[in-house]
């Protein structure tokens, strides 16, 4: 990928870009290949007609004139060429439509097939990728062009059949008068160096923007959303979200006039250099009619190619600008596709095991995020017996959820090494490792979709098994929820679509609750799912977890003491560490930070 400052520059730039292209041809392959051969054969047969149809009219204004000259009646094979002249008029009215199927078909087909792809290949990257705002501006992009360069497949069968129908053109001119094809590829050449240079200074201007139009989309998110609706009105921030939404816009506004104003002026003056090369060359035709070399019909046919032979050159000019220009859009694209995990199973990976016999272990495990060299976990060691239940508590920044994401191989340790059954995690497939963790994050996604899906993404291969479906909701105590509404497992969770119902915080926390007991797990993770509700709400939930977990292991986290007493061993994390670990009791009777943070909570109840 260019750097921002360079992109749009050099010749040799934006000739590689075309590169782009043979990748993206084999994408619209793979989405479509009997459409793309249909429309190929199709576009091959059209672009021969044009000369056809210069041809035999040439042939019919020679057959009137020479009968008019002769004085002799005209011959019926006039007749027969006004005949194949209809024929061919309406096979290429049918190939024009046939091309036209074929170019909506493969629409649908390509933009249905990299859709998929870009979905595809964005589950499979690291999570730590999602964390890089350089990454997101790439994926954003790769979004668009996913489905925005529709345009470019077009562009490349409508220059294949161009140039088949120049070339058959050119070699006409050709014939009878080298210099004509001169007069008109000289006069077409400097508007398709213009178009292409403000095609690439497009790109760069584009490019310089996303980061721009980034925020320009989260401000309007923000100035319309439901969530914000409250603070908006009470903070009175409209206006200063307008304010700054207005300042970056009119930035980009006044970057794209600026462009299109040279663009006008540069293309206005090299347009006229066009008109004069096809002028200038059927000026020269007329003059050898008049002085008796050419004859009429060759007159006209010489005049119809010069005319669609000067308008095709500039078409195939301007197209592969075009082509170039979403060539370069493309990269992107192209460069998230090539962007591989780090993170992924060996191969011939084993099987997680079931049952797990001696747990999980953190072996002088270390880590920090990449771009900052503060470590978050520091030569951090302990382990997680099988049955043992284990909460983790410290300050923000102390890294509780990272250990989540280092047991679910979400990351890797930066030191160290994380054991299962005393095998290195890395040593597992990954998506049967998934399956043995069940975890719910405190940011937990809220599906716009039923509450069946909603509970069954937890393990969407028992979707249409609503018997287990209503386990887990009874497990996670949203069996109450769902039962108050009016569709009950069939009823549209969220606002976002027509006769949807959405839910509180804490009924979406006990519905995504449910998507862990569903997976039947034989480690599940509470990562302050519960953060919304309230003390009681909370300890009803996790007195309920408790019960539910005592046979396998689980990890939680929680802020309030009332939930944390409940697990088997406790662990206070500090700078990355373990300060103190033990159970409840052990650690109130330590006297040390642990009980400095009971007591100041326990003391706020009083």
């Amino acid at each position: 990928m260019p750097e921002q400052g360079n992109v749009g520059g050099g010749w040799q730039e934006r000739l590689s870009a075309l590169r782009n292209t043979p990748p993206v041809l084999k994408i619209v392959w793979q989405s479509g290949p009997g459409v793309v051969i249909f429309g190929l054969v199709a576009r091959i047969f059209a672009s021969l007609l044009p000369l056809a149809l210069l041809w035999i009219p040439k042939l019919i204004v020679d057959a009137i004139v020479h009968s008019r000259v002769a004085g002799q009646p005209v011959s019926p094979r006039l007749w027969w060429l006004v005949g194949a002249e209809f024929s061919l008029a309406v096979l290429s009215g049918i190939l024009a439509r046939a091309v036209d199927y074929s170019d909506s078909l493969l629409a649908d087909k390509y933009t249905r097939h990299v859709s998929i792809q870009v979905m595809k290949h964005a589950a499979e990257l690291d999570l730590i990728a999602y964390e890089d705002p350089v990454f997101y501006d790439r994926l954003e992009r790769a979004r668009v062009q996913a489905t925005d360069r529709l345009g470019m497949i077009q562009q490349i069968g409508r220059l294949i059949q161009l140039v088949i129908t120049t070339i058959t053109l050119s070699v006409t001119i050709i014939v009878y008068s080298p210099w004509l094809m001169l007069l008109l590829i000289a006069g077409v050449l400097p508007a398709f160096l213009g178009e292409s240079h403000f095609a690439f200074l497009g790109y760069a201007k584009n490019f310089r923007q996303t980061p721009v139009r980034r925020q320009l989309d989260y401000l309007r998110l923000v100035g319309g959303s439901k969530e914000a609706a409250k603070e908006l009105k009470l903070f009175g921030l409209s206006g200063f979200l307008t304010r700054r939404f207005t300042a970056l816009s009119d930035g980009i506004y006044e970057q794209n006039v600026a462009l299109s104003r040279r663009k006008l002026i540069a293309g206005a003056f090299l347009s006229v250099i066009a008109y004069l090369g096809y002028y200038s060359a059927y000026a020269f035709v007329i003059w050898r009619t008049v002085t008796g070399v050419y004859s009429i019909g060759l007159w006209y046919l010489l005049s119809g190619a010069i005319l669609q032979a000067s308008n095709n050159l500039q078409q195939i000019f301007s197209t592969l600008s075009g082509i170039a220009d979403q060539a370069l859009f493309l990269t992107d694209l192209l460069a998230f596709f090539e962007m591989q995990p780090t993170i992924r199973s060996k191969p011939h990976a084993l099987p997680a095991p079931r049952p797990i016999v001696r747990g999980f272990e953190f072996r002088n495990v270390s880590f920090c995020y990449p771009g900052n060299p503060r470590l978050v976990l520091d030569r951090l060691s302990f382990r997680l017996d099988p049955g043992e239940r284990v909460a983790l508590i410290g300050e923000n920044g102390q890294g509780k959820t990272t250990i989540v994401k280092l047991i679910t191989r979400l990351y890797d340790p930066t030191e160290g090494e994380i054991l299962l059954d005393g095998i290195d995690l890395r040593e597992y497939n990954l998506d049967d490792l998934y399956r043995e963790i069940g975890v719910i994050f405190q940011d937990f996604m809220r599906y716009e979709m039923t509450a069946r899906e909603n509970i069954a993404v937890g393990r969407i291969d028992e979707l249409n098994d609503l018997d287990a479906l209503k386990i887990a909701a009874r497990k996670s105590l949203a069996d109450q929820v769902i039962a108050q509404l009016p569709g009950q497992y069939e009823q549209m969770l969220g606002r976002r679509f027509d006769g949807g119902v959405d839910l509180s915080g804490g009924e979406w926390q006990k519905v995504a609750l449910a998507r862990a007991y569903l997976r039947d797990a034989q480690l599940l993770i509470l990562d302050e799912p519960t953060a919304s509700l309230d003390a009681r709400s909370e300890f009803e939930v996790f007195q309920h977890f408790a019960e539910l977990t005592a046979e396998k292991m689980a990890l939680f986290i929680s802020h309030r003491f009332s939930t944390v007493r409940m697990a088997d061993r406790i662990m206070v994390l500090e700078n990355g560490r373990i300060a103190e670990q033990g159970s409840h009791q052990q650690l109130v009777a330590l006297g040390g930070r642990y009980a400095a943070m009971f007591e100041m909570q326990a003391a706020s109840y009083r």
